[in-house]
C-alpha cells in the first residue's frame, strides 16, 4: 500500500522519526504500506536534511543527454552580444558558419537567449492592405531592380547632421551603397551612380520615391535631371506612391536597421563605419528570405557594363529635336513647345499616329503628344511611365 493522500508528511515524519528507534525495520515498512527501499530513503533524508527533506523533491533531471555545453552556450551568448538586434535564427545561422559538426535547433538558440535575457518580445502589428505598386515588379534576379533612398537624417554627437544615401539590389538584398554625401543635389548623387554603375555595371530598373533628387513634383512625369540620366542609360523607372512607404519596404526595413545600430550610436559623418557596417550586412548577416545566406553569396555583376553617358539618344531613323537646356523647349517649324528642362541638352524622338498627332519619345518612355496644327504639346498621363517603343516610321 502506498503512502494515503492525507496527512502525508505527518506520515513521513512519523515513520521517519519510528525508524530511527525501531529493531524492526522491515516489519514498520510493511505496516506503512511502502518497500524497505523507500524507508530507508525517507530516514536518510531526516538523518542528513531534518524534517525539511521529508519534502518531495522536483524529479527534473539534473542533466540532459543532449543539453548544450557550456562552451555551446558560451558561443551563443557572445555572437548575441556582437550582433545584438539579430534573431535566434540569425544568430543559429552565423553559428552554423563559424563551428563544425552538429548544430542546435533554433529553438535551443532561442531558449538560451531568453535566460541569458538577451530577446525581447516582437510586437505583432497588423499592416493595412494596399494597391500594387504600378510597374512594380519583383526582381527574380540580380541588378534587375536596384532600390534607392535617402536615410532620414540625424544628428552625430557633434551636433552635425547626417543623412546617408543608400542603394541597395532587390533580389539579393546586397547593399551596394551606403554614403554620406556632401549634400542632396543632383549632381552628388550623380557622381555617386556613376562609381557604382563603374563597380557594378548597369541595373534593369531604379526605384524610388517621388523625393528629390530622384523625381521632381513639378516636372513632366515627375522627371527629374537624375531620373532623365537613368533613363538615357536605358534604366527603367519605377516609382512608390506618394505617402506609400510600404511600396518600396524592404528598402524601409534596412533603414530600420540603420535607425538601430548606426543612429541610435550617433554616429557621424564616418564613411569608414559604414562601410565596416556595409560589409557586416552583406558578408555576415544572414537573410530568411534568401534561405539565410548572406548577399555577397547571391549578388552577382550586372552583365550590362557601364560606358559613359552617351552624347545624345538614337532613336533608330525618327527625327529628333535637341531640348534646349535653360528652356526645356524644342524647335517644331517655326514655334517653340515647351517640353521639360529635365531632358535638356538631350534630343527627343517624334513619332507619327494614325490620327495626326506626334508621339514624343525619351528613351523608352513616351512624355506626350504634339499637336501639329496648333504647335501644342500635350503631356502623357502618369501611366506613361509605363515604358514602350516609339514608331520607327519617319514624321513628314
Amino acid at each position: 500500500m502506498p503512502w494515503k493522500t492525507s496527512g502525508l508528511m505527518d506520515q513521513r515524519m512519523e515513520f521517519a522519526l519510528q525508524a530511527l528507534r525501531t529493531l524492526n525495520f522491515r516489519q514498520l515498512c510493511r505496516q506503512y504500506g511502502i518497500s524497505t527501499k523507500t524507508g530507508y530513503k525517507w530516514r536518510e533524508r531526516l538523518l542528513q536534511h531534518g524534517l525539511d527533506g521529508l519534502s518531495e523533491l522536483s524529479r527534473r533531471p539534473h542533466a540532459h543527454p543532449q543539453e548544450l555545453g557550456e562552451a555551446v552556450v558560451c558561443a551563443i551568448v557572445r555572437l548575441k552580444q556582437a550582433h545584438p538586434h539579430w534573431g535566434p535564427r540569425k544568430i543559429q545561422a552565423l553559428y552554423a558558419r563559424q563551428h563544425a559538426g552538429e548544430i542546435p535547433s533554433e529553438s535551443s538558440f532561442k531558449r538560451v537567449l531568453e535566460r541569458a535575457g538577451l530577446t525581447v518580445p516582437r510586437r505583432v502589428r497588423r499592416v493595412a492592405e494596399s494597391g500594387r505598386l504600378c510597374r512594380g515588379i519583383q526582381a527574380q534576379q540580380p541588378n534587375e531592380v536596384w532600390t534607392v533612398d535617402f536615410k532620414g537624417w540625424w544628428k552625430d554627437r557633434a551636433g552635425l547632421r547626417v543623412e546617408p544615401l543608400t542603394v541597395r539590389d532587390e533580389h539579393s538584398r546586397m547593399l551596394l551603397e551606403m554614403r554620406a554625401l556632401e549634400s542632396v543635389r543632383t549632381e552628388s548623387v550623380r557622381g555617386c551612380f556613376e562609381r557604382l554603375f563603374e563597380r557594378h555595371g548597369l541595373p534593369g530598373a531604379i526605384r524610388s520615391d517621388n523625393g528629390a533628387p530622384f523625381a521632381s513634383t513639378q516636372g513632366l512625369l515627375g522627371l527629374s535631371r537624375l531620373s532623365a540620366w537613368w533613363l538615357a542609360l536605358g534604366i527603367d523607372l519605377e516609382r512608390s506612391r506618394p505617402g506609400c512607404p510600404q511600396d518600396n519596404g524592404a528598402h524601409e526595413r534596412l533603414h530600420r536597421d540603420v535607425r538601430r545600430e548606426l543612429e541610435a550610436g550617433r554616429i557621424g559623418r564616418d564613411q569608414a563605419a559604414f562601410d565596416l557596417w556595409r560589409d557586416e550586412y552583406n558578408t555576415q548577416r544572414p537573410h530568411e528570405a534568401l534561405g539565410m545566406r548572406v548577399p555577397a553569396e547571391v549578388y552577382r555583376p550586372s552583365a550590362r557594363a557601364y560606358i559613359g553617358t552617351p552624347a545624345d539618344l538614337d532613336y533608330g531613323g525618327l527625327p529628333t529635336r535637341r531640348v534646349n537646356r535653360q528652356t526645356g523647349r524644342i524647335r517644331y517649324g517655326q514655334q517653340e513647345i515647351r517640353i521639360s528642362t529635365a531632358v535638356g541638352g538631350w534630343s527627343v524622338g517624334l513619332s507619327p499616329r494614325v490620327d495626326g498627332l506626334i508621339e514624343v519619345w525619351f528613351s523608352k518612355l513616351l512624355l506626350g503628344h504634339l499637336e501639329p496644327t496648333t504647335a501644342s504639346f500635350q503631356a502623357a498621363r502618369s501611366g506613361g511611365l509605363e515604358a514602350g517603343q516609339p514608331n520607327q516610321n519617319s514624321v513628314t
